[in-house]
């Protein structure tokens, strides 16, 4: 949406002739704990939300309070806007940790805003870690040699990753502060953990989920394969795609039970991220088969990207699930739809394209969006029951069977657990306290289903048909 800002602010001073407006902005407020040796940065629309902008860097006035001032823009004007020290692991949060509405001014308001920031988030933001037990950083400084700097690297493992011997997939994602955690995030958290977690408990197969945060005053570069003149930033898509594939693929696969070939091999962000999920996959078809594309920011390299995907074409068939928020314009949804023709046209055919009932471009859409894109992306996989040990058959009789199913020489305990899949793997029952070697399943309705048990030396299947 930042590209609309734009249009309408070129459009706005033709009508009008000259940007007349400024204000001034004093934090006449900041935590007691704020390091002294650290500088306080504006982002906003106005800025492509750069959180480590020098041309918008603050300075102390006299009365030693941080300040900056915004001028050349026409009354009228809205702008949005947060503070930051330099990077989006940074930014402010409410007096109790919370995440804050972007800030809004209007130009003709006033010519001083008086400004309170009342945590930072890299502080706990007065608040708790919202991320789960199975997330944890895989490295706070892992080293990107295609661009010479490095990054935190955040590592989602799935609930069973430790109970088992199991294989995974793994889905590489972007902005990894907005994936995990709410004290981290920019303007909420995508709940990546929770909504795995979720879809874990309902019988679903999850993968690893491999975050990689964004760099902050480095974001527009590394997220655009092609430099944008506007911005006069981008270019840097190839270096970061090439680190993921060439540096941090490779380790992942080799310290962690990774199905590490394409079919298992995904990618997804919003956004930028959404663009350069799109890029990655077009670029490395060898290596990706699932690209998640949220809210993408196509506009950004409008050109280029017609034109890339007309050079490259399909190698390879790839899973591409694409949505935008209703609200988010009738351009961008435009260009999305454009783009999933394009795609059809040069031979990719598994394709989805969503448009959200009320959508914005922030993480609330796309956290709700979420759970779906995963199980569209990942069918296969998700919908399998788990193989997390070696599986011993289980010998039933009376199958097709109408009320009582009897298991063969085989006692249950109440200890045990017993699930029932349908043959979808989605789990439809799980019984407890059971014990001897009969098992009620008059409930369920007609259809092909999967018993599973689990006891304390081994897990133990069977199928069976319920009339």
């Amino acid at each position: 949406m930042k590209n609309v800002f734009f249009v309408f602010l070129l459009a706005f001073v033709s009508m009008n002739g000259r940007l007349t407006a400024q204000a001034t902005f004093i934090l006449e407020s900041i935590p007691e704990y704020t390091p002294a040796d650290d500088f306080i940065y504006m982002a906003g629309d106005f800025n492509g939300w750069n959180p480590g902008d020098v041309n918008h860097k603050l300075t102390k006035n006299d009365e030693g309070l941080w300040e900056t001032i915004l001028d050349g823009f026409p009354d009228g004007i809205t702008l949005q806007f947060k503070f930051t020290r330099g990077d989006w692991g940074t930014v402010e949060k409410g007096p109790n940790g919370e995440e804050i509405d972007n800030r809004s001014f209007t130009f003709g308001n006033g010519d001083t805003v008086m400004i309170t920031i009342h945590n930072w988030a890299d502080f706990g933001g007065g608040g708790n870690s919202t991320a789960a037990e199975n997330v944890s950083v895989l490295d706070e400084d892992f080293y990107m040699p295609q661009l010479e700097r490095t990054r935190r690297i955040w590592l989602y493992l799935p609930p069973d990753y430790d109970e088992s011997d199991a294989y995974y997939p793994v889905l590489y994602m972007h902005d990894g502060q907005n994936l995990f955690d709410e004290i981290t995030s920019f303007a909420g958290e995508w709940e990546v953990d929770e909504n795995l977690n979720e879809l874990a408990q309902q019988g679903y197969r999850v993968p690893i989920v491999v975050g990689i945060d964004n760099g902050g005053a480095y974001r527009i570069d590394e997220l655009t394969p092609w430099n944008n003149d506007d911005y006069n930033a981008g270019g840097q898509g190839d270096a970061y795609i090439d680190f993921i594939v060439e540096t941090l693929k490779p380790y992942v696969d080799e310290n962690y039970r990774t199905l590490s070939d394409r079919d298992n091999t995904g990618i997804m962000g919003s956004s930028l991220g959404g663009l350069i999920s799109w890029y990655g996959a077009l670029k490395f078809q060898a290596v990706f088969s699932k690209s998640g594309i949220f809210s993408p920011a196509y506009w950004i390299n409008n050109d280029s990207i017609w034109n890339y995907l007309h050079q490259t074409g399909q190698q390879e068939e790839i899973r591409f699930y694409q949505n935008i928020g209703e609200n988010e314009g009738e351009q961008h949804i435009a260009k999305m739809q454009m783009m999933e023709d394009s795609l059809q046209r040069a031979g990719f055919e598994q394709l989805t394209s969503k448009v959200i009932e009320n959508g914005e471009h922030n993480e609330q859409t796309w956290r709700d969006d979420f759970a779906s894109a995963y199980l569209w992306l990942f069918a296969s996989f998700a919908n399998h029951v788990s193989e997390n040990a070696a599986f011993q058959p289980l010998y039933i009789y009376q199958n097709p069977v109408k009320a009582n199913l009897y298991i063969q020489d085989f006692e249950l305990k109440t200890e045990d657990s017993i699930k029932i899949y349908n043959i979808s793997g989605i789990l439809i029952s799980e019984v407890s306290g059971q014990s001897g070697n009969t098992l009620n399943i008059f409930f369920l309705k007609k259809g092909s289903y999967i018993l599973k048990v689990k006891t304390n030396d081994a897990t133990f299947l069977a199928k069976f048909i319920k009339l």
